[in-house]
């Protein structure tokens, strides 16, 4: 009974470490390339960017931001949007200062506001269908809780195999001491 619990645990503890590997990857990994990643949770740029999908986008010199690209900003200090680029318009009176007309793809109508180009976070350059709503929810308060006690068990059952391998092993020695 110990043994074929020990063979389940390690299956279950391998397929836990490899999505924990791969979740990190996808969530934090990108950062060191430069990307910002954001959960996409309204339905505005469907069906390109479906809600729950993870968008990864990257900043870059706002002359090359084009008609047609999507572009994830802030409309406030608290919301970020993710929408597409229909115009752009530079500034009357300073050349050098470019605002975007934007609108959802699912919309009907252009947003309401320019997008002053110092509030746009980056380009999208590709997304991950529901791969947002883990990191909206890991982000979150009840799902970090969760993630934190998994995370937790995992390594307290860790080291729980790892003290029954050395008694094991005493055990081992010990019968073998005594068989001589």
């Amino acid at each position: 009974m110990k043994q074929a619990f020990k063979t389940v645990w390690n299956a279950i503890s391998t397929i836990l470490v490899i999505c924990a590997v791969l979740l990190a990857l996808f969530l934090a990994g990108p950062r060191l390339f430069g990307f910002k990643t954001f959960a996409i949770v309204s339905g505005s740029m469907e069906p390109t960017y479906p809600v729950g999908s993870l968008v990864f986008t990257k900043a870059e010199d706002p002359q090359d931001y084009e008609v047609g690209d999507p572009i994830t900003f802030m409309a406030d200090e608290d919301t970020v949007v993710t929408h597409r680029i229909v115009g752009v318009e530079p500034d009357e009176e300073d050349s050098s200062i470019i605002r975007f007309q934007t609108k959802g793809d699912a919309n009907e109508a252009v947003d309401g506001a320019l997008v002053d180009y110092r509030n746009v976070v980056g380009k999208v350059l590709f997304h991950l269908p529901m791969l947002g709503y883990l990191s909206y929810y890991i982000a979150q308060p009840p799902g970090l809780y969760i993630a934190i006690i998994v995370l937790v068990m995992v390594i307290a059952l860790g080291m729980l195999f790892d003290h029954w391998k050395e008694q094991d092993e005493k055990e081992r020695q010990q019968q073998n001491s005594n068989a001589e």
